[in-house]
């Protein structure tokens, strides 16, 4: 699998050399005075606890980029960003300790990952939603697309899952209710005898010049310069969407204080405004 790792580095007079202490320990007391435990992928410098997250470029980074320069001065902490192409990795990156937290993924996607991977991580912030979209590079309707059509989804059982429910609310086909997250198995109707061509969640936009559409994640689209409101075919709601975005960390590091005060900088009114000003488009929602 293709990925792409960029950092945005933030500096508030931090030692880049304290990066290399996040791999040191599951909790390490600091001995300075007003000290407060350090949790893998965190660093202290003086009063400053310094917080490595993995996030997607657009619109996490954007979002975590405004926090940083706005909201971080005076709060005792500061944001060490690493950006993944890839849905995967910021996972493991926060399992193996590399991150202290990661803000990409959905609560199904959370859900199963933790199914399948046995990560024991939760959620400590809804910060946004992108609602999910069926794009087409040939067509300009639903209708358009033609029997025999190739549609392509994100491969992941989550977003897969997300993509056929997409489907179903364009009326393509329909798929079992009782599943919450159905495959191509469990479509139960495809008049147009569609087929499912399943890639990985960077791959969909790029894939839009071969096939006859396909269903892409928010942060994909945006990339690829759609506009969500304009672009796509059929859009999801963004009000009240069971998919946000979240702020995720590590179970035993729920309570730690630099991730509940980054919560609190990712859930508050100048990141609403922010997010509500920066995509008028309404392709990224602030979720609180």
């Amino acid at each position: 699998m293709a990925s792409t790792i960029t950092r945005r580095s933030f500096s508030l007079g931090l030692a880049l050399a304290a990066t290399t202490l996040a791999a040191c320990g599951s909790k390490e007391s600091s001995t300075d005075s007003g000290s407060t435990d350090v949790v893998k992928g965190e660093t202290k410098d003086g009063d400053t606890v310094t917080i490595k997250v993995g996030a997607s470029p657009v619109p996490h980074g954007d979002i975590l980029s405004f926090v940083q320069n706005n909201l971080t001065k005076g709060s005792g902490i500061s944001l060490d960003v690493v950006e993944f192409t890839d849905y995967v990795l910021p996972n493991t990156s926060l399992e193996d300790g590399s991150l202290a937290a990661n803000y990409f993924q959905t609560p199904d996607y959370l859900a199963q990952q933790v199914a399948d991977k046995g990560y024991k991580f939760v959620s400590i912030a809804d910060v946004h939603v992108e609602p999910l979209g069926l794009y087409s590079n040939k067509y300009t309707s639903v209708d358009q697309i033609p029997e025999g059509g190739t549609i392509a989804l994100n491969n992941d059982p989550a977003n897969l899952a997300r993509g056929l429910k997409l489907l179903q609310q364009a009326k393509l086909i329909e798929v079992d209710p009782s599943v919450k997250l159905p495959t191509e198995n469990d479509v139960t109707s495809n008049p147009k005898k569609l087929v499912f061509k399943p890639v990985e969640g960077a791959q969909v936009a790029r894939a839009l010049d071969d096939v006859d559409a396909g269903v892409v994640n928010g942060n994909y689209a945006i990339e690829a310069k759609k506009v969500p409101s304009k672009d796509a075919l059929v859009l999801e709601s963004g009000q009240n969407s069971p998919y946000a975005n979240e702020l995720v960390v590590r179970t035993d590091d729920k309570d730690n204080p630099a991730l509940v005060k980054r919560a609190e900088l990712l859930t508050s009114e100048q990141t609403k405004k922010f997010i509500q000003d920066t995509w008028t488009d309404g392709s990224v929602i602030p979720a609180f």
